[in-house]
């Protein structure tokens, strides 16, 4: 069962962000530990985490959300959270995947208000995590901004260095995936170790893109002017030093791993915005309008537009693309049954 829990914790993990633009709300983690009506369960466990995201994803119709999770430093010496489960934690927050601070509620509302990131909590307005059939269900309860206030615009329009040379969070390695928000107390500080961040530049370009396979968007990820990000079935690691990768291969059927390459469509910022180019054997469209991209040749996407790689198989801003219409995913398919109890459906 411990590598069961492991494995679940795993998943967990690849849907938490500290990037604002990819985020579908924020939560504390200290609070949603110990939504014990959820499962009927031990004190607090992380897997109540994995409940909530499975509920955000159902309400949004949408499986691969990410979520900005907030951790009070007094979390990592709650005894009534596992001692495993700590450890995760911490190495969630050395990896940069969540933010450990002094006041956790006070940092949620600063997301909330500046950042624009709607907060799932029972405690705050906007979303609220409670028991429903076959485990948590989101109630809206209150107002969900959709957008960062000017404020927030202008401080993720720029780069921000820590003076803690180990910092997870703003130590200057995270240039091609955006970087969170910084803390203001006046001036804008770094939110784990409470240090004046230095002002760096201005960001690069980005834009949020998402792929959608069959109904349901999969995943939203950042490109952004620091570099290239090759979409297809299986990308090469190293066919482009500068390039990230999106791999689509484990969300195809038969015919779409037949149509679809490995490396398929690279998308981009050049000096017309953001641009599409077809690296694929197959072709690839552009809708509305079902034209065909010009293989090698950059295309500019507009902003209405998404691209079709093969039928049900789309990449597009979120915006451009239809509410999801298919089954959603969870991150608890592998989790234990003995290690919580779900209310009955």
């Amino acid at each position: 069962m411990r590598f069961e829990v492991s494995h679940v914790l795993d998943a967990i993990e690849r849907r938490l962000t500290t990037e604002p633009a990819l985020a579908r709300g924020v939560l504390d983690l200290a609070e949603v530990v110990r939504y014990v009506d959820l499962d009927g369960g031990r004190p607090a466990t992380l897997l109540r985490l994995g409940m909530v995201v499975d509920a955000l994803a159902r309400h949004l119709a949408e499986e691969g959300i990410q979520v900005y999770c907030v951790v009070d430093k007094q979390l990592l010496s709650d005894l009534d959270q596992p001692s495993s489960e700590r450890m995760v934690i911490r190495r969630w927050a050395d990896d940069g995947h969540v933010e450990v601070v002094q006041g956790s509620g006070m940092r949620v509302r600063e997301l909330n208000e500046i950042a624009g990131l709607p907060i799932i909590s029972r405690n705050l307005p906007g979303l609220a995590a409670l028991p429903g059939a076959g485990g948590a269900v989101i109630t809206v309860r209150g107002p969900v901004p959709t957008a960062p206030s000017d404020l927030g615009r202008r401080l993720m329009s720029r780069r921000w260095r820590c003076p803690d040379p180990e910092c997870a969070l703003f130590a200057g390695m995270r240039v091609a995936v955006g970087q969170p928000l910084p803390k203001l107390r006046g001036n804008p500080l770094c939110p784990r170790h409470d240090l004046p961040l230095a002002d760096t530049g201005p960001a690069p370009a980005q834009d949020v893109l998402a792929v959608r396979v069959n109904g349901v968007i999969k995943q939203r990820f950042l490109v952004t002017g620091a570099g290239p990000v090759t979409v297809g079935r299986a990308p090469e690691g190293n066919w482009d030093s500068d390039s990230r990768s999106i791999v689509l291969g484990p969300w195809l059927d038969e015919g779409g791993v037949k149509a679809v390459s490995r490396n398929h469509v690279v998308v981009a910022f050049d000096h017309s915005g953001l641009s599409v180019k077809d690296v694929s054997m197959n072709g690839a469209w552009i809708y509305p309008g079902g034209d065909k991209i010009t293989p090698r040749q950059p295309r500019t996407l507009g902003p209405a537009e998404y691209i079709e790689l093969y039928p049900g198989v789309e990449i597009g801003r979120p915006g451009s693309l239809a509410a999801g219409t298919g089954t959603v995913g969870s991150v608890l398919v592998d989790a234990p049954t003995m290690s919580f109890r779900l209310p009955p459906a």
